[in-house]
């Protein structure tokens, strides 16, 4: 769940450092005081694009920060999949945003934006006017219905996927090998060309290495020569006259102080040491021999090694692996109808059974969206559309795709009488709020994302509708955090938590402010949002009996 959120110089907010409660949290405010600037720097620290218009006035930069912590099991193995290790469940999400770059952290460890919003997808779900549009697209149709498909929905998409990708490559194979008999011979003179150049060069593994190494020192054997003779005769007589002569200096003062035997014995071994060097530089020399016509040999055997290495590869291991796909194309243009033969067969055994896949996933889609509609329905009900009739079509198309071959669409009459169209057609943005909360409560006891905004979810609403809503809200949060920013009082009194939002107007600027509100000022907000301007006892007295309501709803539900 959302434990935290710390906003400094973010448009018209100053600061601000918010700690939300487990369950149901409210927040409230006068038209223009800034809920929506709340609800954007919340998107922004979950990786919404970010203009440097958003810094304030205060400094140089903006900052968000919002705190985890995480609970989920399922949630926490899907992070620890990113390379993020949540720190006894606490995550910390942070964004700093300067005029030509942002600094984006998680846990204190930078982090591309890509990461943050993959994260945040696990952890919380924000739902605006912009997610209730979602609901109009048929691809977030299908996904809600594969979504209470649950396990045995995902596991039927993911082997049709990987049956998909192997169909898809078999059809471009087959597409793609339609040659001429002439054009196949073309090929397969080019291919036996390359076949012949790189089998002439004989190239053995580990060659290339070895023959690179003896090439560089019989390149360089004058070199080697003539600084292994200096080396040997600067460690020869020179050194080892002075360490002679050192060790008979330390013999005469020896018998003065016994320590020094120790200085005695280490240089006796430098001199071992020196003369087994210079033995063995000796020899290396003696046995170091050079043969110019070998040398020859070596570069031209590297110019064709290079020839090679440019056309087919830089290692080995990648030109035995160009030769062994010519040899295979060789095979295949040889006896092309063979070839074709068997590729069409196996072709023709992964369509079938991914049409077998596609029809198992067709039915499990329509045996979900039988099950799902009735509990849409019953939600919906509890919403106040009384005389709803809904329906999800799942239809089959013709072609194949990566997810099967269905088409997924949510049907709805919200009057009586009426046929029942496709959402976009019938609902009016109220309305898809609360389809979308519908929806909601359904997933409600499954879903692993533990944090739902909802952000003006009431829109369009009021009276017995805006209670049924209030009431619905309630029961989602027993089971999930809840941030809903509303106008309503129904919903406002159902709060576990409820803040307030203000704008304190001074003569230079605006600045917003959030707090959380004690329960005599709770009963203030609600008086002030059922009465306006004019608050008198009775709208004070309605405000009260409002809250004691919402208390015995939530003791009762």
């Amino acid at each position: 769940m959302l434990v935290n959120l710390h906003v400094k110089n973010f448009a018209i907010i100053d600061e601000a450092d918010i700690d939300f409660g487990e369950h149901l949290n409210i927040m409230t405010g006068e038209t223009g005081a800034g809920k929506s600037i709340l609800v954007g720097s919340l998107s922004i620290a979950l990786g919404a694009r970010v203009s440097p218009e958003v810094i304030g006035k205060r400094g140089d930069y903006a900052m968000v920060e919002a705190v985890f912590q995480i609970r989920d099991e399922e949630t926490l193995s899907r992070i620890r999949e990113l390379d993020i290790e949540p720190e006894d469940g606490e995550l910390v999400i942070s964004r700093k945003i300067m005029a030509n770059r942002s600094v984006n952290k998680i846990n204190g460890e930078s982090v591309s934006v890509g990461t943050i919003r993959k994260v945040a997808a696990f952890c919380i779900d924000i739902h605006g006017q912009n997610e209730h549009q979602s609901l109009l697209h048929e691809e977030s149709q299908k996904e809600i219905v594969d979504r209470y498909g649950g396990e045995k929905s995902a596991q039927l998409k993911e082997e049709i996927s990987s049956l998909y990708r192997q169909y898809a490559a078999q059809k471009r194979e087959l597409e793609k090998d339609n040659l001429s008999s002439e054009e196949r011979a073309r090929q397969i003179g080019f291919l036996e060309y390359e076949k012949n150049e790189i089998e002439s060069v004989a190239l053995k593994e580990g060659e290339i290495e070895q023959l690179e190494q003896d090439f560089r020192r019989a390149s360089n054997a004058a070199d080697i020569v003539s600084v292994l003779g200096e080396v040997h005769r600067m460690s020869g007589e020179t050194a080892t006259s002075a360490i002679s002569h050192s060790l008979g200096r330390l013999k005469e003062i020896v018998s003065f102080d016994r320590s020094l035997s120790d200085f005695e014995e280490q240089l006796l071994q430098i001199e071992g040491l020196l003369g087994d060097f210079n033995r063995d530089v000796s020899g290396f020399m003696e046995d170091f021999t050079f043969d110019e016509s070998e040398l020859r040999e070596m570069e031209q055997r590297l110019d064709c090694i290079h020839t090679l290495q440019s056309k087919y590869g830089d290692s080995y291991e990648a030109i035995m692996a160009h030769l062994h796909e010519v040899d295979e194309k060789i095979e295949k243009y040889a006896d092309f109808e063979a070839y074709q033969m068997k590729k069409r067969e196996e072709f023709e055994k992964t369509l079938k059974q991914l049409t077998k896949k596609c029809q198992s996933l067709t039915k499990r889609r329509k045996d979900v969206a039988a099950q799902l509609e009735q509990e849409i329905m019953e939600a919906l009900k509890a919403l106040n559309f009384a005389q709803v009739d809904f329906s999800i079509d799942v239809r089959e198309k013709e072609e194949f795709s990566s997810d099967g071959r269905d088409e997924v669409e949510f049907m709805i009459a919200t009057n009586p009488g009426e046929p029942r169209r496709g959402l976009g057609k019938v609902v009016s943005g109220g309305e898809l709020s609360r389809i979308m909360l519908a929806i909601k409560s359904v997933f409600a006891d499954s879903d692993s994302i533990e944090t739902l905004i909802f952000d003006e979810i009431d829109t369009g609403i009021s009276g017995r509708t805006a209670q049924m809503v209030a009431e619905k809200m309630a029961v989602i949060g027993k089971q999930h955090q809840i941030i809903c920013i509303t106008h309503l009082a129904q919903i406002a009194a159902m709060a576990d938590k409820h803040f307030v939002i203000e704008k304190d107007v001074a003569e230079d600027a605006s600045t917003t402010r959030i707090r959380p509100l004690n329960k005599g000022e709770i009963e203030d907000e609600l008086s002030r949002i059922l009465g306006g301007a004019q608050i008198t006892d009775a709208v004070r007295e309605s405000a009260r009996e409002m809250k004691e309501m919402a208390d015995r709803i939530k003791r009762q539900s």
